[in-house]
């Protein structure tokens, strides 16, 4: 069972009232202040963008200050609202994506999250361009080599504690730990150093959707004006630091980068979700060698006592052959078994039906199966790969498109891997009147998403270490 979301947060320290009250500037006011924004952006030589609990809460995710943020809420003795889609299904707000874009751009150099909901980098901020400082409830780091694991599920502990896995370099097989921070834990000289150098490099840094109350992660922006760098924060609630600032807006934060991204004409984006799981197919001979014993198993592309958070059910049916019996596979692991005559050979289909919050219900892949275990591998070049299955679901506008992105077989016992990659999500962004459109209900920023979703998601927040990273 996962921790709650404020268990998750318990590393941050509760700093009183101060900053919970809102406040909007007129709009003729935002708009020139948008405005100010967006050339200073442009003109600076070495941004940084400094990023709190706001820029998710359109999300889904609540922040901690706001009407109806965590310790809000908890003072007044209000239950925490239920979220509708689970935290793992959080899909990165226009801000993530703008901020990707700049990125690409060449503007952005650098960006520090206080965030653990990791949804900076499922955006696509590259990972040495990014420091998370709290940790990243979807990340494993092995302590021996160094090597991350970015996961679809959340990790099961906090407080950079060994998890029930291993890390997969068979030179190294040390166990995994946990990336979040609890109470007792200093920020990550990894996280923190680069930090730290980009701000004092920083002409311009950019605080988005952050109280900038906690310590010491808040005067991280401060180091820039030594250099003569400039501070502009953006956000709902006054800061112990906007004296300091050379432009505050208050508005959201959406609205206002919307806004600044069309002011420098330049497109956010849009998000493409891709998740992977394996197909496993084990046989044996039965002991008058006449049968094949046969496992069909559906299994997480993490490991093989991994959860697979994003499936709900497996349907299997077989095409042409009324000798073999459908079956519906209800619980992890999803997990079939058969026995088969040796010579004979069929096709099955897996329907593989997604949980509430992917862009589509379900998926069908047809599997032949003649139980003949090759010894050669497929592997082909899977960030192209990728990067096809992407590029097809922004032009058809719609998920389910998958391939396969390796293949492994096995002599001992004869098995065959295949991992499949699939597109469970896209997001547009799309400009309507000076704002958006959203599925996701979004304030006054609105996104698309393409067909079957959810609405909101669960609670949560963001962090980095270095550098070897693997899928």
């Amino acid at each position: 069972m996962s921790l709650g979301y404020a268990e998750k947060l318990s590393y941050i320290e509760d700093v009183g009232n101060v900053g919970m009250t809102e406040y909007f500037d007129p709009p003729h006011v935002l708009q020139e202040k948008i405005e100010r924004l967006a050339m200073m952006v442009k003109k600076s030589k070495h941004l940084v963008v400094f990023t709190g609990a706001g820029i998710s809460t359109s999300c889904g995710i609540p922040d901690f200050r706001g009407p109806k943020g965590i310790w809000t809420l908890q003072r007044e003795g209000k239950a925490l609202p239920e979220a509708s889609l689970p935290f793992h299904r959080a899909m990165p707000s226009l801000t993530h994506m703008a901020l990707v874009e700049l990125e690409k751009a060449g503007i952005l150099k650098f960006l520090i999250s206080q965030n653990v909901d990791g949804l900076h980098l499922r955006s696509g901020i590259p990972r040495e361009k990014l420091a998370e400082l709290h940790g990243n409830s979807f990340m494993e780091a092995c302590p021996s080599c160094g090597v991350e694991y970015l996961r679809d599920f959340e990790v099961e502990t906090i407080g950079l504690k060994e998890t029930s896995r291993r890390c997969s370099d068979v030179k190294c097989g040390a166990k995994l730990k946990d990336t979040v921070l609890d109470w007792e834990d200093a920020l990550p000289p990894k996280e923190m150093d680069p930090a730290e150098k980009h701000c004092r490099m920083a002409d311009v840094v950019l605080c988005l959707g952050t109280s900038l109350q906690i310590t010491p992660a808040c005067n991280l922006p401060l180091k820039s004006l030594r250099g003569g760098g400039k501070i502009i924060i953006v956000n709902l609630q006054k800061t112990p630091k906007d004296k300091k600032a050379s432009l505050v807006i208050h508005g959201r934060v959406d609205k206002v980068i919307a806004s600044a991204m069309e002011f420098l004409k330049l497109q956010i984006p849009p998000f493409v979700r891709i998740d992977l799981f394996e197909v496993i197919l084990t046989q044996a001979l039965s002991i008058d060698r006449k049968y094949v014993n046969w496992t069909l198993q559906v299994a997480s592309a993490h490991g093989r006592r991994a959860p697979l958070p994003f499936i709900k059910s497996v349907e299997v049916s077989f095409v042409d052959n009324q000798d073999y019996k459908e079956a519906i596979l209800q619980m992890q692991p999803f997990r079939l078994k058969r026995r088969t005559m040796q010579a004979k050979s069929f096709e099955l289909v897996l329907k593989v039906n997604f949980i509430d919050g992917c862009g589509c219900q379900s998926v069908e892949i047809n599997i032949p199966i003649d139980f003949k275990v090759s010894i050669d591998c497929f592997n082909p070049d899977k960030d192209a790969v990728l990067q096809r299955l992407r590029d097809t679901a922004i032009q058809d506008l719609c998920c389910g498109q998958n391939a396969v992105i390796e293949r492994t077989a096995f002599l001992m016992p004869k098995s065959e891997v295949t991992v499949y990659a699939i597109v469970t999500n896209i997001v547009q962004y799309i400009k309507s009147s000076n704002v958006l459109a959203d599925s996701l209900s979004n304030g006054n920023v609105k996104r698309q998403r393409e067909s079957v979703n959810g609405t909101g998601t669960s609670r949560k927040r963001s962090k980095v270490h270095r550098r070897k990273s693997r899928y």
